[in-house]
């Protein structure tokens, strides 16, 4: 009888982290901006996968790295926001004065960071996978669980949402 490969084998494991521990990072800092919650979430991610090595296969071990990302940090989405208005209500409003060239290279890169906010979850993810990241259309659909068409269709979206909030800046 054969026995069944997983990821139990530490030089797998090993294979499996060096090759995408830096993209699951990404995938959750586009999600959610703050790089040490992507790592913390990344390797939330991958200790799972230790856990579970017997139940998954190595060719399988992307997906599932993927996916318990996701929704690792889904689930501490409702806790961030609840910490964010909690923030928000009991930080006085504080005026910083600066040079006028500082001021507006700030209010620039809020407006645009703030236009990348408002697209849709779908469209940012996608766009920033493509533009930031640089992945092919075909990783992100590989990612993200969708078609190839998908994933033009959101990027087509993002770019048309974000020039007309650029040309309002």
């Amino acid at each position: 009888m054969e026995e069944k490969k997983h990821v139990c084998e530490e030089r797998t494991y090993d294979t499996i982290y060096r090759e995408h521990a830096q993209a699951i990072r990404n995938f959750i800092y586009f999600k959610c901006g703050d790089k040490d919650k992507a790592y913390d979430v990344a390797q939330e991610a991958f200790i799972k996968l230790w856990e579970n090595c017997k139940k998954v296969s190595p060719d399988k071990a992307k997906s599932y790295v993927y996916t318990v990302a996701n929704n690792l940090f889904l689930n501490t989405v409702a806790h961030k926001k609840v910490v964010l208005k909690y923030v928000e209500s009991h930080q006085p409003n504080v005026e910083k004065h600066s040079p006028h060239f500082l001021l507006e290279e700030k209010e620039y890169g809020e407006k645009l960071q703030l236009a990348i906010a408002n697209l849709t979850e779908i469209q940012r993810e996608a766009f920033l996978l493509s533009r930031v990241e640089g992945k092919k259309y075909r990783e992100i659909a590989e990612i993200l669980n969708i078609s190839n068409k998908a994933v033009s269709k959101r990027i087509h979206d993002a770019l048309e949402a974000l020039r007309k909030t650029v040309e309002k800046i």
